[in-house]
């Protein structure tokens, strides 16, 4: 990430489209059609952007972007599409949890899966584990270790504290490494400078919704600081669906999801000469995630098996700035995700017998044997068992940029990471990775016409101890100041994680009762021992880097209406994943390989128009995705090709694929210090074959007074489907969602 050595410097916000609320894709074409043809024709442009006004010269009416390539360059010169979200945008639309930011980016999709675990991704290509985009929190990496996966519910980003949120759009390797494979979410949190003095919120809604948050900080000269808390509560969805095990039929049941997060943030910033300023940053996270007996419990589970979450961060940066032309970065993280999770269960006296024989227990030619009708006095098994985890990763980068004059730019840098990991069921102790990283990219401009960018990322890991060197090149034809045509070509991977790669997987029993069972304290169930089908299993297989290829022509351009001003960028894409991981990775299932080969291609629109008092916005993403299996061969018990397992391994990698999806917002002032928005968002065609469709508005009255700033705000959120989405676990009782807020500044 490339911030300037002063993040007070002026960046100008992107605003976003939004037409008439659309009740299907082919009204929102149908409207966004009407908008481009009230636009006024190419050519009316606003006075020469290349005066030496904004950063680096450029003017500061061109949006500009941080994250693609770690320089700091207005659209027209980026190699590749990039959203912006302005955090005005995100509190504005009523947005109550941050994982939900990303309905609004083109061609990414949020779903819940499990205990309404919140996921989201780009492109698909994942489900539980999001492994395949990079997340930073102010350059910081934000993904857990063990998993290499996002805890959306747990990150330390309040959303009062968000000053924008960039998205790359497509590989983005080249500058952040590995986990960048199919693009970079890069949070940034407002500078301790911009929100001086006292600030107190709180949030009631449906489903037990609470959220409160209160800061306070202070700037000087030399010294700038914030301290703030966060309590987020949620009961999450209302009930799911399970099979009775006596009338043998679908019923209700309560869904144990929710959560109780506390988070603690300190932000700090000391200058100590014009040339030299130094950034802190610390957090700690406290709560429960809670599971659900019928979705997370193993073997037995006969409670519900909640995760006590003890996380913690520590960040330093060195701002170095020895001219104008010349700055470089140090910085420092140290974090640590701690995991705590137990429950008791019960394991019926056959299925105890057939584990002392070596017989596995779940291979359906077993289960007659294994889970036979309990015998008169057969008493079964009980015990406790856990699943913890605890994560420490180190990182360390340096990063160094050239202005050698307004035509040509470099940004150079270095970074090592360690990740250390402890679990004693998940790797029956401990473990560890390294990567280490050379990364580059230069701009330049020739002509003024023309803006080349070149760059790629030289990257170690331990997981497969190989390097790899991702590139990306891009040639921007800048027709005039507020207009661009890009060609874009990079190449990425991605590596298997500790788990993927190293895993250990096994229970261990503790307080084990009664008497007869006294042997079993202490014994550790191998997931070798519970194969649902042994002919799958590829535990031990090493894995290899998954590979993909993409290529993107995109055209972004503004034109100014008078008092408004309409933004445009659209994006085609065609990529090829190659080798991708697919399968299952569960404990008593564990079918993960390079198996699965993808083509995906479509396009992208993301649009806006902002008069005075207004801002509307649009996004819409096409996605045609092809998949096929390109792994070992897979037989039936009969020898014969398993047809369908191959498919299915394709399928999975297609859970989060959508064929359509979008969104459209409207921002508006009204009279006596009102404000209203509302935002429309849809997917179609999920693998399951349902849709998301979901309409927020939202009012709000803000009160201005000498001595301080008052909001008050009603947010009604509308699920126009009654059917859930991506798991049919899903439900609410009511699709008519509420949700009041009240805040205070002084």
């Amino acid at each position: 990430m490339a911030f300037t050595t002063d993040r007070r410097a002026k960046t100008q916000k992107t605003y976003p489209i939004r037409p008439p609320l659309p009740l299907s894709p082919r009204l929102f074409a149908f409207a966004a059609g009407l908008t481009l043809a009230a636009v006024p024709a190419y050519g009316a442009e606003p006075g020469n952007t290349d005066s030496d006004g904004g950063f680096y010269g450029f003017s500061d009416s061109l949006p500009e972007v941080l994250t693609t390539t770690r320089l700091r360059q207005p659209k027209t010169r980026v190699p590749g599409s990039t959203t912006v979200i302005e955090g005005d945008m995100i509190r504005d639309l009523g947005i109550m949890h941050l994982v939900e930011v990303f309905r609004l980016v083109p061609g990414m999709v949020v779903g819940h899966v499990g205990s309404s675990t919140p996921v989201t991704t780009y492109h698909g290509t994942v489900h539980y584990e999001q492994r395949r985009m990079q997340v930073l929190v102010d350059g910081r990496t934000a993904h857990r270790a063990t998993l290499s996966d996002m805890d959306w519910q747990t990150m330390p980003v309040p959303l009062e504290l968000i000053e924008r949120i960039e998205v790359s759009r497509g590989p983005n390797s080249a500058a952040y490494g590995i986990n960048a494979f199919l693009g970079t979410i890069n949070i940034i949190t407002r500078d301790p400078a911009d929100t001086v003095g006292a600030e107190v919120r709180a949030v009631r809604g449906s489903r037990q919704y609470i959220r409160t948050f209160a800061s306070i900080g202070d700037a000087s000269q030399d010294y700038d600081w914030r301290l703030a808390f966060e309590k987020r509560q949620f009961e999450g969805f209302d009930y799911q669906l399970v099979d009775d095990p006596v009338t043998d039929e679908i019923i209700r049941v309560p869904f144990n999801d929710g959560h109780d997060i506390n988070v603690l943030n300190y932000d700090s910033r000391l200058t100590v000469s014009p040339a030299f300023n130094a950034e802190f940053r610390a957090g700690v996270v406290d709560g429960e995630n809670e599971e659900d007996v019928n979705k997370s419990g193993e073997l037995g589970a006969t409670a519900n098996p909640d995760i006590d979450v003890r996380d913690y961060y520590l960040q330093t940066r060195l701002n170095f700035t020895p001219s104008e032309q010349h700055f470089y970065h140090l910085q420092f993280s140290f974090e640590n995700f701690k995991r705590r999770q137990s429950w008791p269960i019960s394991i019926p006296e056959s299925a105890v017998n057939c584990l002392r024989n070596g017989t596995l227990v779940f291979w359906r030619e077993n289960r007659d044997v294994c889970f036979a009708e309990p015998a008169p006095g057969a008493t079964p098994l009980t015990a406790d068992v856990n699943a913890h985890s605890e994560d420490s990763r180190l990182e360390f980068e340096l990063q160094d940029t050239i202005i050698f004059n307004r035509d040509l730019k470099l940004v150079t840098g270095a970074g090592y990471r360690q990740d250390i990991y402890r679990s004693e069921t998940y790797f029956n102790g401990r473990g560890s990775n390294y990567q280490s990283r050379v990364f580059g990219n230069v701009e330049y401009t020739p002509v003024r016409w023309l803006t080349l960018n070149g760059g790629g990322n030289w990257e170690r890991t331990t997981t497969t101890d190989e390097s790899y060197f991702s590139p990306r090149v891009a040639a921007n034809f800048v027709f005039t100041p507020n207009h661009a045509l890009r060609f874009v070509y990079s190449k990425a991977v991605r590596t298997p994680d500790g788990f993927e790669q190293n895993p250990d997987y096994g229970f261990t029993l503790r307080n084990v009762e009664p008497a007869q069972y006294s042997d079993f304290e202490g014994y550790r169930v191998e997931n070798t021992d519970v194969w649902d089908n042994p002919s799958l299993v590829t535990l031990g297989r090493e894995l290899e880097e998954e590979r993909i290829t993409s290529k993107e022509i995109s055209y972004f351009g503004q034109f100014p209406a008078g008092a408004a001003l309409f933004t445009l960028e659209v994006r085609a894409f065609r990529d090829q994943l190659r080798d991708m991981i697919s399968g299952i990775i569960q404990f008593d299932d564990w079918t993960i390989d390079n198996n699965v080969d993808l083509n995906q291609k479509g396009f992208e629109v993301e649009a806006s128009m902002e008069y005075p008092g207004t801002t509307l916005r649009t996004s819409y993403g096409y996605l045609d995705q092809d998949g096929s299996y390109n792994g070992p061969q897979i037989f039936d018990d009969d020898g014969n090709v398993d047809a369908g397992e191959k498919q299915y391994n394709v399928d999975l990698l297609g859970r989060l694929s959508v064929r359509h999806s979008g969104s459209v917002a409207l921002i508006q002032d009204l009279t006596a210090g009102f404000l209203g928005s509302a935002a429309f968002y849809w997917a179609d065609e999920f693998e399951r074959g349902t849709h998301s469709e979901r309409l927020d508005l939202r009012l709000a009255k803000k009160i201005f007074q000498p001595n301080y700033t008052a909001e008050i705000a009603l947010t009604m959120q509308h699920w126009v489907n009654e059917q859930p989405d991506l798991s049919a676990d899903n439900n609410i009782k009511h699709q008519n969602q509420f949700f009041i807020e009240a805040g205070v500044r002084f």
